[in-house]
């Protein structure tokens, strides 16, 4: 079980960055487009006028699809902004108390949004709901990909709750004291 789970939010990271990277040849391709513009403008050619329909839609929901595909793969490798001012001044016992806590609510929110999306994105089928732009994009498709990213993170929260409520240090904990900022060590 804890295989399948790493390699879901493994996964899930993959995903993330592969949404990211299509972001990036998509803009890429586009500036390839006026770059030839360009060329056959300056030779004395006609211009063919190339772009890439709807990018800044596709590109936003790429990224929003890569933002919340990665917040599991984020939340395990301990990378979230934490506010540990409390949690610091009590002693263990009570800082695994706390974390236990914070965990709870927080499984229980990430569930909430989870709910939410799923619904948003089945409605949205159901209607048959596309974008506006110039290449109508069924809505349910990108919106997939923020409710995949929610369940994903719902699980990882269960997960370290599970683990935090039998005594173990949650996972996040472990990267406690890493410094993540450039140029740290």
């Amino acid at each position: 079980m804890r295989r399948a789970l790493d390699t879901l939010y493994a996964a899930s990271g993959v995903a993330a960055a592969a949404a990211i990277v299509a972001i990036a040849v998509l803009v890429f391709v586009q500036v390839l487009g006026r770059l030839a513009d360009l060329v056959l403008y300056l030779t004395g050619y006609p211009i063919y006028g190339f772009l890439v329909p709807s990018l800044a839609e596709i590109a936003g929901f790429l990224l929003v699809s890569a933002s919340f595909l990665a917040l599991a793969s984020t939340f395990r490798h301990g990378v979230h902004i934490r506010v540990n001012l409390l949690v610091q001044t009590v002693p263990s016992k009570a800082r695994k108390a706390l974390n236990a806590l914070a965990l709870a609510i927080a499984t229980v929110l990430a569930g909430f949004l989870s709910w939410y999306a799923i619904a948003l994105v089945l409605e949205s089928r159901r209607f048959g709901e596309v974008s506006f732009g110039i290449v109508p994009i069924q809505l349910w498709i990108p919106q997939s990909g923020m409710a995949v990213g929610l369940v994903i993170l719902t699980i990882a929260l269960l997960d370290d709750f599970l683990r935090a409520a039998t005594g173990k240090e949650p996972v996040f904990a472990e990267h406690e004291g890493e410094d993540f900022v450039e140029g740290g060590e």
